[in-house]
């Protein structure tokens, strides 16, 4: 089975429903893998880190199909999608779409925003007190993010991921312990992820990624970031599929299986 990513309709309108669950990410994909063997990795990068792409249709005069793109992308990143960089990323797309009729003709990016939570007023307030201690984790001011031991987890599968992992690590002996880093960053050559969790035991380290609905039709992304993990010195990497899971039964297996091949 390829690993390749498959491409939408061209000969239909990119914003057609039935192209819009593969455009973004084929867009964003394509273009940043021509912008990285074009030698412009800078600019790969910059592609990579926009969460999603939006396709507008915005002008057909002369048979012509020019379209408005918006990169989404998160607050921080925003101030660095200047005038200069949106010029060269609109470059690679019109290679990426030339022969199809379609062309970009105006893009532009625009900061993701965020979801409001109830007690938006005391994230505000206390944003710069004391925080869960996760390195490289930046305060996320949204509603839903469980925190436990001073950690803080995305979702309440990473939670419930944690607290078997914690329990674990309770029944070992004095001199042996698991380490266990929720979403901490980690850079490698090019990229840089936060691993949902990094798991050290036994002088290896391995990491769990939980993948919940929103990884469906991103397998192939997901397993080349596995590659990195592997390729900078992660001994084991696993997924665990929470739409596969009904039962805490299952997750301790899971977490069982885990931590005997990462030590195999």
């Amino acid at each position: 089975m390829s690993d390749e990513l498959p491409s939408p309709d061209m000969s239909l309108a990119l914003d057609a429903p039935a192209n819009a669950p593969l455009v973004s990410e084929w867009l964003l994909g394509t273009s940043a893998v021509l912008a990285f063997h074009l030698g412009k990795t800078d600019m790969a990068r910059m592609i990579a880190d926009v969460s999603s792409a939006e396709v507008r249709l915005w002008n057909t005069e002369y048979d012509h199909e020019g379209y408005r793109i918006v990169l989404v992308v998160e607050p921080g990143l925003y101030p660095t999608y200047d005038e200069k960089a949106l010029e060269g990323i609109a470059v690679v797309m019109r290679d990426v779409m030339w022969g199809s009729s379609k062309s970009v003709d105006e893009l532009v990016a625009r900061p993701s925003i965020p979801r409001l939570g109830p007690d938006w007023r005391r994230q505000i307030k206390t944003a710069d007190g004391p925080k869960p201690s996760n390195q490289g984790r930046k305060v996320q001011l949204e509603p839903s993010h469980p925190v436990e031991d001073q950690l803080r987890f995305t979702n309440e599968w990473e939670l419930d991921v944690y607290r078997v992992l914690r329990e674990r690590q309770e029944s070992l002996p004095d001199d042996e312990t698991i380490g266990i880093v929720p979403l901490g960053g980690m850079r490698v050559r090019g990229w840089t992820f936060e691993p949902d969790l990094l798991i050290t035991y036994r002088g290896y380290s391995g990491v769990i990624e939980i993948d919940g609905p929103h990884h469906k039709g991103h397998a192939g992304r997901d397993r080349s970031r596995d590659r990195l993990f592997l390729n900078a010195g992660v001994k084991y990497v696993d997924r665990l599929n929470v739409e596969e899971v009904s039962s805490r039964a299952e997750v301790e297996k899971f977490v069982d299986g885990f931590l005997t091949r990462l030590t195999r």
